[in-house]
């Protein structure tokens, strides 16, 4: 087997992955940049809206009371303040790296003020050519970009994550690493209808987890509220377009948003998605109208989603949009302390895959790509400040296989459990025989299956642990918010591992 050896091995090529990557090289640090597609896939270059971040002086408490506001009682005071104390100056780093941003912030859901910079409504796509000239313009011996490296599995030496195996279109990989950061993105693709990228299958939470990482809060999964879907995909309509004055219309042509929140439209992404499914279920339909902006106005401002929507027969500027909520992000993730850290030794994580404390159980609009620059760099400088000398072989963490050919199966039967909606007997028969049959775990399509159903059985066992109704975790059962307290999660040699724990009480490490 080919190994490399290197001080930090990134895992992930989206915004957090490589910007990690970059301040890693900037400090004159050996990077391996490991992409399970080629460079600058997942998420990042689908975001539409835009990047939050504090706009101007003094707007740094009110865009961290916006983001406590919609984390409803679950963000970490210490991570929201470095992130709003350092979001601006690195989406500043982007514009010098050339991201044409709007002169002007704009506004959406959760937001008090307008302070969302944008590039038309391809601002992730933006910021992916962005990153991806600056990562070839330092390529070289000591940034290697490896793009189609799909991690196998991570490697342990007395406790310590020291590098990872990779299968890649030139064969086997191995990787060893002074520290590994996780920056592999979410798990939309668990659930039937999403607007997650195909490669988002919690490969990363799966790797941290098998490894005796903690998993925090899982149950807490965003939908958007305005997806178009059409054959079984979901397409996006960015949140920017009701932030620039589109409404919600139900079936019988009324704007219903003010039965749910005074704040209507710009109301946070979890009450917004509940009502448009509650309108959906009462009226038969319910669709976003931006006709009164004028059709020239909304293709000029919007036509990454104009041309989306027109092979589908529909005009964003002419026609009401019917749109349902689909799964977008997943809050919960591998759990981090503000500089990215885990809970093992060298192993490090950021953006959707981390749950660093900012977003709590509901991510406010446009902070995650901030999210990936900001905790991108500080998990990069943690692990160069840890960096374990000498580089150290370890041993293999046992990564299964399973058929892929129950998948749709699997992910309709989540989808009906752990959606907008939730209760203790539809979780519970959800996870009566949960699972995939087991198959060689020498492909990644096996092992992304397997991913998937892990991280789907600790999805629904910390739904169904969580008794109350909390941002993005709705138990129709228990409607009500309780005490608000993380939902924390591991294994170890007792076996698999749940706990409740008080917001604030930092990156736990549990002894078997």
């Amino acid at each position: 087997m080919k190994t490399l050896e290197t001080e930090l091995l990134v895992i992930g090529g989206g915004v957090a992955g490589a910007y990690a990557a970059l301040t890693a090289r900037s400090y004159g640090a050996d990077v391996v940049l490991a992409c399970k597609t080629p460079l600058m896939g997942g998420s990042t270059r689908w975001a539409q809206g835009g990047i939050a971040a504090p706009l101007a002086d003094g707007d740094e408490a009110a865009h961290a009371l916006d983001t406590r506001r919609a984390g409803r009682g679950l963000c970490e005071p210490e991570t929201v303040e470095a992130f709003v104390r350092e979001a601006r100056a690195h989406v500043e780093t982007l514009r010098d790296l050339g991201v044409a941003f709007a002169p002007h912030g704009t506004l959406e859901g959760g937001h008090s003020r307008p302070r969302i910079r944008h590039t038309g409504d391809a601002t992730g796509h933006a910021i992916s050519l962005a990153l991806g000239r600056a990562l070839g313009a330092g390529e070289g011996p000591g940034l290697r970009v490896l793009p189609g490296a799909f991690a196998r599995n991570l490697r342990l030496a007395g406790g310590r994550v020291v590098g990872a195996d990779f299968l890649t279109p030139g064969g086997p990989l191995r990787v060893r690493a002074g520290g590994v950061l996780l920056a592999t993105g979410g798990f939309g693709r668990l659930y039937p209808v999403a607007t997650a990228p195909r490669e988002g299958t919690g490969d990363g939470l799966a790797l941290a987890y098998r490894a005796g990482a903690v998993l925090r809060d899982l149950e807490f999964v965003q939908f958007h509220p305005t997806a178009v879907v059409a054959g079984g995909e979901a397409h996006l309509v960015t949140e920017a377009a009701r932030g620039e004055g589109g409404v919600l219309l139900n079936a019988r042509g009324e704007r219903f948003m003010a039965r749910y929140d005074p704040a209507l439209e710009l109301a946070p992404r979890d009450v917004v998605a509940r009502a448009i499914a509650a309108e959906r279920a009462a009226t038969g339909g319910v669709f976003l109208d931006l006709r009164h902006l004028g059709a020239e106005w909304v293709e000029a401002r919007f036509p990454t989603v104009t041309a989306t929507l027109r092979p589908l027969g529909l005009d964003l500027g002419r026609d009401p949009i019917p749109v349902q909520p689909a799964v977008h992000y997943t809050m919960g993730g591998v759990q981090t302390d503000a500089r990215g850290r885990t809970t093992l030794p060298g192993l490090y994580a950021a953006g959707e895959v981390a749950s660093s404390g900012l977003h709590g159980a509901n991510r406010l609009a446009s902070n995650s790509l901030s999210e990936g620059l900001v905790f991108g760099a500080r998990a990069a400088r943690a692990a160069l400040a840890e960096g374990a000398l000498p580089l150290e072989e370890g041993e293999a963490v046992a990564a299964p296989g399973a058929d892929p050919a129950g998948l749709a199966t699997l992910r309709q039967r989540l989808g009906a459990a752990a959606g907008l909606r939730r209760d203790a007997a539809g979780l519970g028969a959800a996870l009566a025989g949960w699972g995939l049959s087991p198959a060689p775990g020498d492909s990644r399509a096996a092992l992304e299956a397997a991913n998937l159903a892990l991280i789907g059985e600790l999805v629904l066992r910390a739904a169904l642990a969580r008794e109350e109704s909390r941002g993005g975790h709705f138990r129709s059962d228990f409607p009500r918010e309780g005490t608000p307290l993380h939902m924390v999660q591991w294994r170890d040699g007792r076996g698999a591992r749940l706990e409740q724990v008080p917001v604030g009480a930092g990156v736990l490490r549990f002894s078997a």
